[in-house]
């Protein structure tokens, strides 16, 4: 298993202990964000961020958020469009089962971010593992972008094994 695969299951680790702990050790600035990853100008993508850190990614200019983890992931907020509607920001919930991923969700991703055009988003899941392979697929196979490029943002964050590694070699 590749360290970056490593750091990415024991930091998300470190975050159920955040969540579950007293500590709040999770800083507020961007940067802090766990596996946080800027792909362009447009898009952002991250672990799951705190109430605090959703705060700095809208006063970094970001006014939608795509959150690709099930509600019933261990380190998910409470109430992630609560907090994110009183911030006056778009949430958009396209649930994503780690162990099964279906390619109908890719395409509701890649219909929604097309849909956003310039507008900058922030896509999240628990680790930044769904995420990264959904946007290594989007870059790849919307955009045409070579493979070799796209590849050293997912594999910052891991490299993809059993059915993520064939999900992100397939397409319809």
């Amino acid at each position: 298993m590749k360290l970056a695969t490593i750091r990415t299951i024991f930091g998300y680790l470190a975050s159920l202990g955040r969540k579950l702990g007293p500590l709040d050790l999770g800083g507020t600035e961007i940067d802090d964000i766990y596996n946080y990853r800027q792909i362009s100008e447009q898009i952002s993508t991250s672990g799951q961020p705190t109430e605090k850190q959703f705060e700095a990614i809208k006063a970094a200019g970001f006014e939608t958020v795509i959150n690709l983890a099930p509600h019933s992931a261990e380190n998910a907020l409470p109430d992630e469009a609560g907090t994110l509607a009183d911030l006056s920001m778009t949430y958009i919930h396209i649930p994503v089962d780690f162990k099964a991923p279906k390619w109908e969700d890719f395409e509701e991703f890649a219909l929604t971010l097309r849909n956003l055009g310039d507008a900058p988003v922030w896509v999240h899941c628990a680790a930044n593992m769904r995420v990264s392979a959904f946007i290594y697929l989007y870059r790849t196979a919307i955009f045409g972008e070579d493979a070799e490029a796209a590849e050293k943002d997912l594999h910052a964050i891991w490299e993809p094994f059993g059915v993520w590694k064939e999900f992100i070699k397939v397409s319809p």
